[in-house]
């Protein structure tokens, strides 16, 4: 029999604290920093981001996804045999031990099953999704608890209004169990590290501390040509794959970064935009969490559905980018 993997569960969770754009304004204009909602909304699309307490780690919010991603998917934790995190602001500084470990051991499992970290920055859970993928059709696994969650509010620097606007915190999560009947279409990664310099934490490890800038960098103008460029490549190549047009996509989910680059995607494909799930507005770039919670939320609120047609896509630095095309 041939094995498949197919998506049977998700979920996905935001913490408790919700930042509009008019709370950031007052916040960075305390600092002497100018912005506004409308300044954020027409270069982003983002009105509001969630932050993580200071007592929440990414494993933590990793957990409440995972949780209801199980739930839905009608398992336990002790019935997966793999945790995949794809996470840039892992529990520890060191990023051992891995975030996945820790999201074994707080969901109860003991079971012994695999458990390791992928960084591949905002395309993180595209490559984590391959990665089960493979693993799953190889036979060497039967059900994959894949997970983004991260915790960028961290890494922020809030005197630079350009890039502190636009990222938020939280977790998505999906279940990945083997079957006999197609969900996974088609995978397609790509990196190219001599793109590696316009999106970053530049900070290094010396002596037990950060040498260099523990915050975020990004050159915006160069990362936003980048992405429209390989957005639509890697979606095309992706659908070439599996023999299918972009008209026979019934959903395009993907990474929630910037509504300008997510419109240029769906038109460049030829796709309407209500065929494109749109919560940055909501959320924010969440880096690798933001596929798995665009998805959970169009899943839950009836908008995909069994038998559907889905492109996840993402980008991020590296420079990596990436496509999962799935039949829900």
């Amino acid at each position: 029999m041939t094995l498949y993997s197919k998506i049977i569960g998700t979920g996905s969770y935001l913490p408790q604290r919700r930042v509009t754009n008019q709370d950031l304004t007052e916040q960075l204009a305390a600092k002497g920093i100018e912005t506004s909602d409308e300044w954020i909304v027409s270069r982003s699309g983002i009105s509001a981001r969630h932050y993580a307490a200071d007592d929440e780690l990414s494993s933590d919010l990793a957990v409440h996804a995972a949780r209801r991603a199980l739930e839905m998917a009608g398992l336990s934790a002790a019935d997966i045999d793999l945790v995949i995190v794809a996470s840039s602001t892992p529990d520890f500084y060191g990023s051992f031990p891995s975030t996945a470990c820790v999201v074994q051991r707080k969901l109860g499992m003991g079971n012994g099953s695999a458990a390791f970290d992928v960084q591949a920055v905002c395309s993180g859970f595209v490559y984590a999704m391959s990665v089960a993928d493979a693993f799953i059709k190889a036979g060497s696994n039967k059900n994959v608890l894949v997970i983004g969650a991260e915790v960028f509010s961290r890494i922020l620097n809030f005197e630079d209004r350009s890039t502190c606007v636009l990222f938020g915190d939280g977790a998505g999560a999906v279940v990945m169990s083997a079957s006999s009947e197609p969900g996974v279409l088609a995978t397609k990664l790509h990196a190219d590290g001599s793109h590696a310099d316009i999106l970053s934490v530049p900070g290094t490890l010396a002596n037990g501390a950060i040498a260099g800038s523990g915050f975020l960098y990004m050159d915006g103008p160069a990362v936003y040509k980048l992405a429209v460029s390989v957005l639509e490549q890697v979606a095309t190549e992706a659908l070439a794959h599996a023999g299918m047009a972009a008209e026979q996509l019934d959903w395009l989910v993907p990474h929630q970064a910037n509504i300008r680059i997510m419109k240029s995607t769906a038109r460049k494909l030829k796709l309407p935009e209500s065929k494109m799930v749109v919560t940055v507005d909501q959320h924010g770039n969440t880096s690798a969490a933001s596929i798995p919670l665009a998805l959970d939320t169009a899943v839950r609120d009836g908008r995909i559905k069994p038998g559907h047609n889905v492109l996840m896509e993402g980008v991020g630095g590296g420079f990596t980018w990436g496509a999962v095309l799935v039949r829900m």
